[in-house]
């Protein structure tokens, strides 16, 4: 066992992160697997920015000789991110809990021993404090809506708004949905598929170097999007209002670390999307599949053999429009819409917040 000082000072270190670690008994049980021996006393002299190999060899001269090594293994552990090209100079920092070590250890797929004792201790870790973690300030996270049509023609089609993001990207990798492996190795969950967890840019080359994704094309990564919103899956990605994307989770209601813990404690874990379901109760014909696929619960046939939507418990992720045969589901603008931060803003609120 580590010693129990040192595993809650490195907790300290890794909740500076502007997604943190808030203290929790699972979180120690946690860091304890994900930074076993020398590894934890090299985490807690790393930082989180991006650094320069001779940089950390001054920064922690001890371990000058072997500090390469040391950084390499835990980048293929998933703690510490590695960039930099075939030529370029290696710079390495210190993960956070998200993006980073929370999903690493189950994007490749494998059901490997840290990955079986991880789930049940993060399934623990978000009742105990990292729910209340996600919703501080401004959710890291946002719902993209996706739907093939809109009732105001005058509106951009969402789809072809994540199209767009897409293939703007230079590079794009898959891996493994960690939530619902989380879930399935503790007996839970449910059939969706898993290969759909998709990232973008540095992390995504980061996650094929260490074998934890695949390289996949812009069509492949389209193709991905829609057999997810046919497969009735939320798209999910950072919640910022610049033109960048870095990561779409596909997300289900009864696993999705933000949208289960958000129907669990009603912690606003995540931003719905600028826009809400409608139904046009001439259309409907009561069959009930909107409500089978809402992942929030937020429509259901009402007395009056009509679909009827809760707009607070909407998330406007447009997954009730693709099936709807005859047409009488779709997204409209919500009436107020809140746009989502600059990275600035997110930043400021992230850091200023108090625990939720």
């Amino acid at each position: 066992m580590k010693n129990p000082e040192q595993t809650e000072a490195l907790a300290r270190h890794l909740d500076q992160g502007i997604v943190g670690s808030p203290m929790s008994p699972a979180l120690l049980e946690i860091l304890e697997i994900l930074f076993p021996g020398e590894e934890a006393e090299v985490a807690l002299g790393l930082p989180m920015q991006d650094t320069a190999l001779p940089v950390l060899r001054e920064m922690l001269p001890e371990r000058a000789d072997s500090i390469e090594a040391l950084l390499d293994r835990m980048a293929k552990r998933g703690t510490v991110f590695v960039s930099g090209r075939q030529g370029e100079e290696r710079k390495y920092r210190l993960l956070p809990s998200i993006v980073g070590w929370a999903e690493t250890p189950f994007w490749a797929g494998v059901p490997t021993d840290d990955a079986r004792k991880l789930a049940p201790l993060w399934l623990r870790y978000r009742d105990e404090a990292f729910g209340a973690e996600l919703a501080r300030g401004v959710p890291p996270v946002r719902v993209i809506p996706i739907s093939e049509r809109l009732r105001e023609s005058s509106q951009v089609l969402p789809y072809e708004a994540l199209k767009a993001k897409v293939e703007a990207q230079s590079y794009c990798a898959v891996g493994y949905c960690p939530c619902r492996q989380m879930k399935r190795y503790v007996g839970e969950g449910c059939d969706h598929s898993l290969e759909n967890c998709l990232h973008f840019g540095e992390m995504a080359r980061y996650m094929v170097e260490q074998g934890m994704a695949r390289e996949i094309t812009t069509q492949e990564t389209l193709e991905i999007l829609r057999k997810a919103n046919r497969e009735g899956l939320v798209h999910v990605s950072d919640n910022l209002s610049e033109d960048f994307t870095s990561t779409i989770c596909n997300c289900c209601g009864c696993c999705c670390t933000f949208l289960d813990t958000r129907k669990r404690t009603g912690l606003h874990t995540f931003s719905p999307s600028t826009y809400v379901a409608r139904v046009d109760a001439e259309l409907c014909r009561a069959c009930g599949t909107c409500e089978d696929r809402c992942p929030m619960g937020a429509i259901a046939v009402g007395d009056e053999d009509v679909s009827e939507v809760d707009q607070t418990l909407c998330i406007g992720c447009g997954v009730c429009t693709p099936t709807c045969t005859e047409e009488a589901v779709d997204l409209v603008p919500r009436e107020e819409i809140k746009p989502p931060p600059t990275i600035q803003e997110f930043v400021a609120a992230r850091y200023k917040a108090p625990v939720a």
